[in-house]
């Protein structure tokens, strides 16, 4: 039985994480979350899963939950994000529909078996006006290009080999399920060094690929929020009762009065 191209095995990024790549990716990640959570009012926020990574630090909801899911190993460190207030799937979340203000996805796309139910799945309890802020990998990049030779046979960046989910597919899903994009950035331009040292010799590469090349940074960062389209009435507008018709009397004229007068005084 072939497996569906949506559907995957998850990709091991704990121990990735502590790596210097990792650190530097983290990072980088830590810089947007807390540059685009702060100004992203409501209620209440989940961040579902990474708990290396305090996404919601710096918002101001009076509700902020972390979830991690229950494939995650249960003596995993709580890490930056503190402990799990939830543990649950994160393609069947136990909150009501149109609870939540602000669901944060990093990676968690990537890690999902099934990416599309899990965005499905946060478009449901988000009300409208909701957003959703997502990170991921960048196949079209110096990560994504090492991570793509490591089926030739050579060693994967990463702890195992996947395929990463471009920033046009989320897009897209986003699109299908009436999301709008409203921010992202690219980050990390830097190439896939396994050591501190040679890391901070290419600290350049920061600066020069948000200048020339964008888009082929290792990592991305989308915002988009929920759009829900409002009804409106077409045709004529309901009207609580018909107006009555002002039926006018008959008024003699003039002219036929003076002759019925004339012919009065002849007879």
């Amino acid at each position: 039985m072939h497996e569906s191209p949506e559907v995957r095995p998850s990709i091991n990024l704990d121990r990735w994480m502590q790596s210097p790549g990792g650190h530097h990716a983290l990072a980088w990640q830590q810089q947007q979350m807390d540059r685009l959570v702060a100004d992203i009012f409501g209620f209440h926020a989940v961040q579902l899963g990474m708990g290396g990574l305090a996404a919601l630090r710096h918002n101001r909801m009076p509700h902020r939950w972390f979830a991690r899911d229950v494939a995650d190993s249960v003596e995993e460190a709580p890490g930056a994000a503190g402990p799990a207030a939830l543990v649950c799937e994160f393609t069947d979340l136990p909150l009501a529909g149109q609870s939540l203000d602000l669901v944060v996805l990093p990676h968690t796309l990537e890690v999902a078996s099934d990416p599309y139910a899990c965005l499905r799945e946060a478009d449901r309890v988000l009300v409208a006006g909701g957003q959703v802020v997502i990170t991921g990998f960048n196949a079209l990049s110096l990560w994504g290009a090492r991570q793509a030779l490591a089926r030739l046979g050579g060693e994967p960046y990463l702890p195992q080999s996947g395929e990463f989910i471009s920033p046009r597919r989320v897009r897209d899903w986003l699109r299908l399920l009436s999301f709008e994009v409203t921010a992202g950035a690219y980050g990390c331009w830097r190439p896939p060094l396994q050591t501190q040292a040679w890391l901070e010799r290419w600290r350049f590469m920061d600066k020069a690929g948000e200048r020339w090349w964008p888009m082929l940074g290792g990592m991305y960062v989308l915002v988009a929020t929920k759009r829900v389209r409002s009804m409106r009435l077409v045709g004529k507008a309901w009207q609580p009762g018909a107006a009555k018709a002002h039926v006018g009397r008959p008024v003699a004229h003039r002219r036929a009065a003076h002759k019925r007068r004339e012919s009065g005084d002849r007879a």
